[in-house]
């Protein structure tokens, strides 16, 4: 038996946290050597009389934190750096990079060892579906242009002076861009995200995430030392009841949110829900943060207007990008926002990467007036829809009776739940060896454990392997229920003697 110290029920501490704690405080007494294997949650779990997902919970804080590494497959081991901050340490004359460099590492999914069958962890297009013709059509007349030596100068930290201009006038006659608002063209979103972390937030601020969410965005908002509060997610996006209360009690300083097809769970936030966003946001005096870049893959249904539109202080920040529809290589994002915050933003840019890179703004900007881009999107969006219909075709037939999964109408992803006792983390290295991959629910959490979440990504494979990888998950998923629920029979069976 693995003796973790006293746990008290009646303390207002969160049991999980109580158990983070105890281990924290063996590992800096030197009771824990860094290598020294955890016990397993079940076991734990077990061992405390506690919920598995209690146990699974104490570990991801650890793990978020520095203390312990997990291994898939393996278990949870503490880390060699044990929590401790990095100093500078040397051998000799040789500097310690491993030790400096291993603290505040950034817990991310490991590759898979060799090529999968069925790869359900990237969201991202499918490369076969790029046109290539089109795309070098558009290279060669960019290259023959008159403009072709200016494009190749160095350019404004704000982005290609044309495609700046072109976004714009297209935001305006949408509606979502004010003449209150101005543009900054940004190496894809994620630098988006990481531009805004710096320039809004501080250390201690409480930035309101959706729950589960995006892994980049949870990472960039981690790195800033916010403390990072989740809210829930359910099908139709965050859970407005929830944002509400947590809004009042947190006080936080910025929300970040992704209303159409989110990432993981594809969810789209109805009209109303956007409308209740802007209302607590405004009563709170939260900055609001609209994620928007996978609007443009809807498949089924009318669009809701982006909260952005339907913010009549103009307040709303709104993030957008070519990435998920065309070529996310060239790294293309956008923020459109109130003219002082862009004029910020464009200054921290110029202080990160100095000048644009014109030669991609300008080929998309080209892609785009050609109507090549157009013409694209219609070809993206029947694909998708196919490979949407087989995602959820498949799990309807392959997936355990119990399961539960949302049923996006459009975007890259969707959310399993699996059915108690079985843990997505644990079943992924058996669904590994028979060539699926997928990202379980740890590494989209923020406030809340789902050991049984993972997120499905469907865009960037046929549906043969879509359907192929699915029956494999299901299959696996169901045999591992029987097995439970044999051991659970064996365990209550009276002993005879």
């Amino acid at each position: 038996m693995f003796d973790i110290g006293p746990i008290h029920p009646e303390s207002t501490e969160p049991l999980y946290r109580q158990i983070a704690e105890n281990f924290k405080r063996l590992i800096a007494a030197g009771k824990m050597a860094p290598g020294s294997r955890l016990p397993a949650t079940r076991e734990l779990a077990g061992q405390l009389g506690l919920n598995r997902a209690t146990v699974s919970a104490a570990y991801e804080v650890l793990e978020s934190e520095g203390f312990i590494t997990g291994q898939v497959g393996r278990g949870s081991f503490v880390s060699c750096r044990g929590g401790a901050p990095a100093h500078v340490e040397s051998t000799g004359n040789r500097i310690d990079w491993r030790k400096i460099l291993d603290h505040g590492a950034i817990a991310s999914p490991a590759a898979p060892a060799s090529t999968p069958l069925a790869s359900f962890a990237s969201s991202r297009p499918s490369e076969f579906l790029f046109p290539l013709d089109e795309f070098r059509a558009t290279c060669e007349e960019v290259i023959r242009s008159p403009e072709a030596q200016t494009i190749l100068q160095l350019g404004p930290p704000g982005g290609y002076p044309p495609l700046r201009r072109y976004l714009l006038e297209r935001a305006q006659a949408e509606g979502v861009a004010r003449a209150s608002d101005d543009i900054l063209i940004t190496n894809g979103c994620q630098q988006s995200m990481s531009l805004l972390e710096n320039l809004l937030v501080r250390p201690g601020d409480t930035i309101l995430l959706e729950d589960p969410v995006y892994l980049g965005m949870k990472n960039v908002f981690e790195r800033s030392g916010a403390r990072l509060a989740g809210v829930p997610v359910g099908p139709d996006g965050i859970d407005i009841t929830a944002l509400e209360r947590i809004a009042i009690r947190e006080r936080p300083r910025l929300l970040a949110v992704t209303p159409n097809f989110q990432n993981p769970t594809g969810a789209t936030l109805p009209l109303a829900s956007r409308q209740s966003v802007i209302r607590i946001a405004r009563a709170a005096g939260i900055i609001v943060i609209e994620n928007d870049i996978y609007g443009e893959l809807a498949y089924e249904g009318d669009a809701e207007p982006p909260i952005k539109l339907l913010d009549d202080s103009g307040d709303t920040v709104l993030l957008r990008s070519f990435s998920k529809l065309a070529f996310p290589g060239l790294r293309v994002g956008w923020i459109i926002g109130p003219r002082p915050l862009i004029e910020r933003l464009t200054e921290a840019k110029q202080w990160s990467d100095l000048h644009a890179d014109q030669l991609s703004q300008a080929v998309l900007l080209r892609f785009a007036e050609s109507g090549r881009l157009a013409e694209h999107r219609r070809r993206m969006l029947a694909a998708g829809r196919e490979r949407l219909h087989a995602a959820l075709d498949a799990c309807e037939k392959y997936l355990p009776q119990e399961a539960r999964f949302t049923r996006p109408r459009g975007g890259m992803s969707l959310w399993i739940h699996l059915p108690a006792p079985l843990d997505a983390t644990e079943l992924l290295a058996r669904a590994e060896r028979e060539g699926v991959t997928y990202l379980p629910g740890k590494y989209f959490a923020v406030s809340r454990s789902d050991p049984g979440g993972l997120r499905i990504s469907f865009a960037g494979m046929t549906p043969a392997q879509i359907d192929s990888g699915l029956a494999i998950l299901g299959r696996i998923s169901k045999n591992e229920l029987v097995r439970s629920e044999t051991r659970e029979r064996f365990a209550e069976a009276p002993a005879v003697v």
